[in-house]
């Protein structure tokens, strides 16, 4: 290849200000292999570093105009791209812990890119042949004999964020493609780089790189730019690669200046795969079930009284009430599970009685359930898996019923390579949790209902606001003990309690979520060989459009915009064509679709678009709760090419210091686990500690600094904006004298009479306006789209919103998130009714320190609020320390802020 480049080729002139190309050193080229690149790597990378264009005197590459480059496209579109290249670094162990700085030019500066980058990619032209010359031992078995195979990554600081779809055998392939990305990075070059797919990994051809300087004002860069080759030259035959690029920063751009549903033509998340349905009815849950007056009561718009949801009774009445078809989704789903306790007259069967019952009666169950790959049924001996899902447990007793089973495997694609397909199939899972009935629309009409959410429908997740820990081992769990942070003894032991977020979707929304599980359910049942003489698991869905009876999705729906209590309702997933029917089977579809391209998929990532976007357009205050909070590696101060580029916490990072910038009020709450479940001193948890620990320190640093900027560093603390919760119980209870009263976790649990509340919650609510609930939690395996399977709603009522109101909404999301602070810290304060305030924030941060020097003391006492200040020390300048005296959890021991030794991966991100 080396004869294809000339040092001395020249520049064409162009109106725009001339910029030297960046030099190309073994760390970038390390950068854009894949898992199955590494042995390329290091066959075809440069022998040294090259030098800087100053110290080279390279002349300078330039912008050539073309008259055909002509974007059309929409620059108030949405549409976030992919947050990395499928065959990025990011994906392989092996590659992850290698240096990933990216080549930048020195006169280049760091700027801040916080908005939409428009992007274009038109057409690359004689491109070299990388398929002529093999230069690995792969390459000779699994290369093909034809030409290159391009495509094109898009790189900004660490991350990818964005990728063309690969055109087969062609040195001058046109893509036309099309990307609104989201960017909330700090950069000083745009790389564009040109890769050869192969079966066994991917090549670099070259790179492109545009410094952000170039484009931070806003001004369009469209032309055809020289690629520069792995050694850092022009190509003799001037290969180069067309495209435009321009940038247009968030405070341009309205739809994050007016909160939700600002104006009639308000589209919800925009650039979705489906659509904002409009009408409709929502019930939002907190926990398995709310016994009655168990909590405080909030007044809400219309004079009316917020309503607990008592989700599993609502999901058993529902199951016994459908007539067609009951569909389930789970990461696990547990046939020997009792949905109604706690309830004078509650049944005693469990969920496999009742879905055994109704398929008797002819209606259409359908369990679509997670396969474990630990779990097997080896010649009738039962190998229970590593997560205890009851996957083969459960498939087992329907055996002979007309219950129809699927236990769906994670898997990769057929083109993906061995290794690719190891991983996703040990490492990734389908995490959806969704129950879909139908039910009666009045005038011997049905329709369809989905519950959405966090709870799966197994052991260990039923639980109230009340959370026990002791009381309730011999009662209403004593067929239903969990709790996997102990290994030995656990006679008298602390159960786990359980707080999760779930929803129930009646009106037109409900159907997406019914074509999401049509869709998988036939990609699950895509039978080949000898299967196909028999009857397809596809042919078990029922065809609505067939049954008159049925509303459609676009009949009227339940509830109008002008009812007060109506609500409008989006689906969103992160999810790959691996593993659902229906998408494009042409790439070039895909933006059709609202689709993003990877590395032979697919994907959807819309649960990421609705983060961002409801970030973006926060006014007041944000609230999660969640189960993990991962994200924004690439800004951490180290481990920046872990590979966790979602957005989230950069966002929200970035949303506070815009206010403070402002002198304006905001606040935004985070609710996490103690320490994710399991074992804290081991080391998948210690891990997952240490990152989430690098993601709180980034997120408390940026604040810090925007409280420089504008002399509010002595008057606040970054705690006045950002804080970090977690949940936990104390019972006053007697303990059992005949068991073991040793140093072991147990025992010290048994004598301290306390645990954490597992948050299991994947919900947040903005402003009292906008809320999201489903199963995807904040880190990459959640949001990437090609990791686990998720599923969520964002949902908003149109007569609750600032825009509507100008004030203060106070409808049922208001009193969702009241009755949810309630069960947290045990009653109600009127500070509460405006979060965003100073006044509230450190009410609430004083009455979490409290409740965590009532749980950590040595002292027994009983709790009434849950809320607990999360163990670490953040000092004025936003730098996190363990807390003094507690750096580690009590009991059960392991660091709080997580340790990390050995190599990265994939699986705790």
């Amino acid at each position: 290849m080396d004869n294809n480049y000339d040092d001395s080729s020249p520049n064409h002139a162009s109106d725009n200000q001339p910029y030297p190309p960046p030099p190309i050193d073994r760390k970038l080229r390390r950068l854009y292999v894949s898992e199955d690149d590494a042995s390329d790597a290091a066959s075809t990378a440069p022998n040294s570093t090259l030098q800087s264009e100053s110290e080279t005197k390279r002349p300078t590459a330039s912008l050539i105009r073309t008259g055909d480059y002509r974007s059309t496209s929409s620059l108030d579109s949405d549409q976030s791209s992919s947050l990395h290249d499928l065959d990025s670094p990011v994906d392989s162990s092996e590659t992850q812990s290698r240096a990933l700085a990216l080549a930048s030019h020195k006169k280049s500066s760091r700027l801040l890119l916080h908005g939409n980058l428009s992007i274009w990619i038109y057409e690359a032209k004689d491109l070299p042949n990388m398929d002529m010359f093999p230069t690995t031992m792969g390459e000779v078995f699994y290369r093909s004999q034809n030409t290159s195979d391009p495509y094109v990554s898009i790189a900004l600081a660490s991350a990818v964020i964005g990728r063309t779809y690969v055109i087969n055998d062609c040195e001058n392939p046109v893509w036309n493609q099309h990307f609104n990305v989201h960017v909330a990075h700090h950069a000083s070059e745009l790389h564009f780089l040109v890769k050869d797919s192969d079966t066994v990994g991917s090549q670099l051809i070259g790179v492109v790189g545009i410094p952000v300087e170039q484009i931070y004002a806003g001004s369009k860069i469209e032309g055809s730019f020289p690629l520069l080759s792995p050694n850092g030259k022009p190509y003799k035959n001037a290969a180069c690669l067309g495209l435009s690029v321009q940038y247009i920063p968030i405070e341009k751009m309205s739809l994050y200046h007016n909160g939700v549903g600002a104006g009639p033509q308000y589209s919800g998340i925009p650039d979705t795969y489906f659509p904002l349905r409009r009408g409709g009815q929502v019930t939002l849950y907190q926990d398995a079930h709310v016994p009655h007056d168990s909590l405080p009561t909030t007044e809400i718009d219309g004079d009316m009284r917020y309503v607990h949801g008592t989700c599993w009774i609502d999901i058993f009445n529902a199951i016994k009430k459908a007539q067609r078809l009951v569909y389930i989704t789970g990461w696990s789903v547990w046939h020997e599970v009792r949905l109604v306790r706690e309830t004078a007259d509650a049944p005693t069967y469990t969920l496999g009685d009742l879905l055994k019952t109704k398929s008797q009666e002819g209606v259409k169950v359908l369990l679509l359930v997670w396969d474990d790959p630990t779990s097997r049924n080896i010649m009738g001996y039962q190998v229970d898996g590593l997560m205890a899902t009851h996957d083969e447990e459960t498939k087992r007793y329907f055996k002979h019923s007309s219950v129809q089973v699927m236990l769906c495997p994670r898997m990769a694609g057929k083109k993906h390579s061995w290794v690719k397909k190891q991983e996703v199939g040990t490492i990734y899972t389908h995490h959806q949790k969704t129950v879909i009935i139908d039910a009666d629309a009045g005038n011997g009409k049905r329709k369809i209902v989905s519950f959405v959410g966090g709870l799966d429908l197994c052991n260990g997740r039923y639980d109230n606001p009340k959370h026990p820990i002791f009381r309730t081992l011999e009662t209403i769990h004593a067929d239903d003990f969990h709790n996997p942070t102990f290994t030995g003894n656990l006679a008298g032991c602390p159960r786990e309690p359980w707080h999760d977020m779930h929803s129930k979707i009646d009106g037109p929304a409900a159907y997406d979520v019914m074509k999401n599980f049509e869709e998988r359910w036939r990609k699950a049942s895509k039978a080949s060989g000898i299967k196909k003489l028999r009857l397809a698991y596809d042919d078990a869905l029922l065809k609505l459009e067939t049954m008159p009876e049925f509303l459609t999705v676009n009949d009227e729906p339940c509830l109008s915009d002008q009812d007060p209590e109506g609500w409008h309702v989006q689906i969103f997933r992160s999810i790959d064509s691996n593993s659902c029917k229906g998408f494009p089977k042409d790439p070039r579809e895909a933006t059709n679709k609202n689709l993003v391209c990877g590395k032979n998929v697919l994907i959807d990532m819309s649960i990421h678009a609705a983060y961002v976007t409801a970030i973006r357009s926060a006014q007041h205050f944000i609230y999660i709760e969640n189960q993990y909070f991962i994200g924004s590696s690439y800004s951490w101060s180290a481990y920046k090419d872990l590979g966790a580029n979602n957005l989230i916490p950069m966002e929200i990072a970035l949303k506070v210091a815009g206010k403070i910038q402002a002198h304006e009020r905001f606040a935004v709450y985070i609710i996490i686990p103690m320490w994710p479940e399991g074992v804290p001193t081991g080391s998948a948890t210690q891990r997952i500690l240490f990152w989430q620990n690098k993601t709180m320190e980034m997120m408390y640093e940026i604040i810090y600094k925007a409280l420089v900027e504008v002399g509010l560093e002595d008057a606040h603390s970054p705690q006045d904006y950002l804080n970090f919760f977690c949940l936990g119980n104390r019972e006053d209870t007697t303990n059992k004298d005949d068991l073991p009263n040793d140093n072991t976790p147990e025992a010290l649990a048994r004598k301290s009479r306390r645990f954490m509340i597992y948050v299991h919650s994947k919900g947040m609510i903005v402003d009292d306006e906008y809320v999201i609930i489903g199963s995807a939690n904040i880190n990459q395996r959640s949001m990437e789209g090609t990791r686990d399977t998720e599923i969520a709603m964002g949902a908003y009522q149109p007569h609750n919103t600032w825009a509507r109101k100008l004030m203060d909404p106070r409808g049922q999301i208001y009193g969702y998130r009241m009755s949810l602070w309630a069960e947290h810290l045990g009653t109600i304060d009127d500070t509460f009714t405006h979060p965003e305030s100073l006044e509230c924030v450190r009410q609430v941060r004083e009455m979490a320190e409290a409740n965590w020097t009532q749980f950590a003391s040595n002292e027994i006492s009983e709790m009434t609020g849950h809320l607990l200040k999360y163990p670490v020390q953040v000092d004025r300048t936003g730098k996190v320390r363990p807390l003094e005296g507690s750096e580690e959890f009590p009991d059960v021991g392991g660091q709080i802020i997580g340790s990390f030794l050995g190599i990265q991966e994939n699986l705790t991100i």
